[in-house]
């Protein structure tokens, strides 16, 4: 049972600004419409917030002036490059840019957990730091949302942090909870091949950049299946291949996109290290060279199990002990991880799958959709994880 004393959150309060926010998709940190209505919120319920830890992003205080234990709670508000197909009538109305991983919902529900702890502001023994954060999804260059916030010291203001992402593998409703280990690390690997060109009609003047390339795809192709334990946890995949302008050149140039996904940092150095040497010798073999930028997107995101069975309490106060799930851990990423680098936290999940509604697409599709009726419970655990832990984790 909730708390007697836990506000309620107002679902239709965070419905509609999930709407507002869905018709208005933007990327990464080119965030103006999203930014103005989140501010015009936090400024209709009085809540302080400021725009100092990293870029395009609001840090919003619940009793700012506690001097006791502070929780963090985090939602990311980026968009995807997609251009929608889910026909809702609040459909996105910005050309080729969609919310189709949910981060409306997340920043809705945040506002709808701000507006629920505000009404109880002065009962609080705790700070409570909400955090709307840019470019979740990641950017062609630097650090993203979250590595940027840290590096501005946001950690120093939180003993502890929570985040919740929608989940389309979980009927609606329900709540699911990782313990430990929950999501790997990402690394973006991006192969560059430089040759010389040529008429096609004469192969043996140029030096072929396309040629190193395919035959560096193949080589990792053979070193997943030869090389690599099959039993460690990873993803290697090839996203993009790109080269040349035209039929009759010899193209000089080629270029390559890899997402690596692991849980371990000696497994991700062997891979690294084991690609490099496949591109450097199927450019040397074509008596060109090559380059490899490495990027580290997101660490292997561990979840703190004392404060994980915290977060599984206060849901179950919430939905009842039958409505939680204990997740796997998957091999998708996110860049909360940077936090709990710092601060001890948990990253759970909301389900939104309802079949009958047709909400079972998962994120990153241009027809996702979820079942907007659990987005209050989302935001229901959030506020009673505040009221059961506000004197820390010593209590």
């Amino acid at each position: 049972m909730q708390s007697a004393n836990t506000p309620p959150v107002d679902s239709d309060y965070i419905i509609n600004l999930r709407h507002e926010l869905h018709r208005f998709p933007e990327l990464g940190f080119d965030l103006p419409r999203t930014l103005e209505i989140v501010r015009r919120e936090l400024e209709n319920l009085h809540i302080p917030y400021t725009e100092k830890f990293g870029t395009s992003s609001l840090v919003a205080l619940i009793n700012p002036d506690s001097p006791g234990f502070s929780i963090g709670i985090r939602a990311d508000m980026d968009a995807l490059p997609l251009t929608e197909k889910t026909n809702l009538p609040f459909s996105s109305e910005h050309a080729g840019i969609m919310h189709a991983c949910g981060h409306d919902a997340h920043t809705a529900m945040l506002l709808g957990t701000a507006r629920a702890l505000k009404q109880i502001e002065h009962d609080l023994t705790c700070k409570v730091v909400l955090i709307f954060q840019a470019c979740e999804e990641g950017c062609a260059d630097g650090p993203g949302g979250a590595q940027r916030m840290v590096q501005d010291g946001l950690m120093d203001e939180v003993d502890m942090i929570i985040g919740l992402h929608v989940e389309n593998w979980l009927e609606h409703g329900t709540v699911g909870v990782a313990q430990g280990p929950s999501m790997a690390s990402a690394h973006s690997l991006h192969l560059e091949f430089f040759g010389k060109t040529a008429h096609a009609t004469l192969p043996q003047s140029g030096v072929n950049a396309l040629a190193m390339a395919v035959n560096t795809y193949t080589g990792i192709q053979n070193m997943m299946t030869t090389r690599l334990n099959p039993l460690d946890r990873f993803v290697l995949s090839v996203g993009q291949l790109e080269a040349g302008r035209t039929d009759n050149v010899i193209p000089d140039y080629a270029h390559m996109r890899i997402s690596l996904r692991t849980y371990e940092a000696e497994l991700t150095s062997i891979i690294v290290q084991n690609v490099e040497k496949i591109a450097e010798n199927a450019a040397a073999e074509q008596g060109g060279q090559m380059r490899l930028t490495h990027r580290t997107l997101a660490l292997p995101l561990i979840n703190d199990n004392k404060i994980a069975a915290r977060v599984r309490a206060a849901a179950e106060k919430v939905v009842g002990g039958q409505r939680i799930v204990t997740m796997p851990a998957k091999l998708s990423s996110e860049d909360f991880s940077f936090y709990l680098e710092h601060k001890p936290g948990v990253f759970f999940r909301l389900g939104t799958r309802n079949e009958a509604s047709g909400c079972v697409t998962l994120p990153h599709n241009n027809d996702f959709l979820i079942d907007e009726s659990a987005l209050a419970v989302g935001s229901q655990v959030c506020v009673q994880f505040v009221i059961d832990n506000q004197k820390g984790l010593s209590n």
